[in-house]
């Protein structure tokens, strides 16, 4: 069998996922609506999905979603950014000393053994309630995984290689430029599609501890007024984004690494 006939015959199997997926929805969507009518729950409890729907309408309308929507959405970028920047370069300096490595990990583990829910009130307090706390509750969320994935890409690169690259006199910036970032750009994609998850639940978490904008300041909004069709459609609004980014890293995880594609 040829490479043609392979990448027909993953089409031909994908599709059936992807009815299987959409199926799943439906079937989970007729279940929500059989629990919220017949169950006798009352709608703050568990609203339908015709209220939520007509409440998702209403927010679109007035432009409310769309606010909201944006302000988070930005802070989640801004947060994947500086979180990526930072941890990639620690990431390569870390993989490149192991000296470095061992002064730095004591704090970088015991950073990640507090919560980021117990610190993010910490940051609104001492940043404020504006966009930098969430970015930087962003940051540090997506900052580990992307960091780990980074050493474990650069140190994964084999050492004949970079041999090679000393044999024909390439500098550092030579071989970090056609060595080490190719190599270690699979395992690097792969911690930014953790990341860029995380980040959602990271903005999510400073808009709850304090914001006056933003899908987080929605759920507050729709707990307070015992709005749980909002609170839903703030939710669903989330996993919407969530999903985006995700989609958008494969997708440049796809372009990217076309070299594989072509090896395999």
């Amino acid at each position: 069998m040829d490479w043609k006939q392979l990448r027909k015959s993953s089409r031909s199997t994908s599709r059936p996922s992807r009815w299987t997926a959409f199926l799943s929805l439906v079937l989970a969507i007729l279940a929500w609506w059989l629990v919220s009518h017949f169950a006798g729950l009352p709608a703050f409890i568990l609203p339908a999905p015709e209220q939520v729907a007509a409440r998702f309408w209403k927010a679109l309308i007035d432009g409310s979603l769309i606010i909201h929507t944006a302000a988070t959405l930005a802070e989640v970028l801004l947060g994947l950014l500086a979180g990526t920047i930072a941890a990639v370069t620690l990431g390569y300096l870390i993989a490149k000393s192991r000296m470095f490595e061992r002064l730095v990990s004591p704090y970088l583990v015991a950073t990640q053994a507090i919560p980021i829910v117990a610190i993010a009130p910490l940051l609104v307090i001492w940043f404020g309630p504006g966009l930098f706390s969430k970015v930087l509750v962003c940051a540090l969320i997506v900052f580990f995984p992307v960091l780990v994935n980074t050493v474990v890409g650069v140190r994964a690169v084999p050492r004949p290689f970079h041999d090679l690259m000393h044999s024909l006199h390439a500098g550092r910036g030579q071989i970090l430029r056609m060595l080490e970032l190719p190599a270690a750009l699979p395992v690097l994609l792969g911690g930014l599609r953790i990341g860029a998850t995380l980040a959602v639940i990271g903005a999510v978490v400073g808009e709850l501890v304090g914001a006056d904008h933003g899908l987080g300041f929605l759920v507050n909004v729709g707990r307070g007024q015992y709005d749980t069709a909002l609170v839903f459609v703030a939710v669903f609004t989330l996993i919407a984004l969530a999903l985006m980014l995700y989609g958008f890293v494969s997708f440049l995880e796809k372009k990217l690494l076309v070299w594989q594609e072509s090896n395999e």
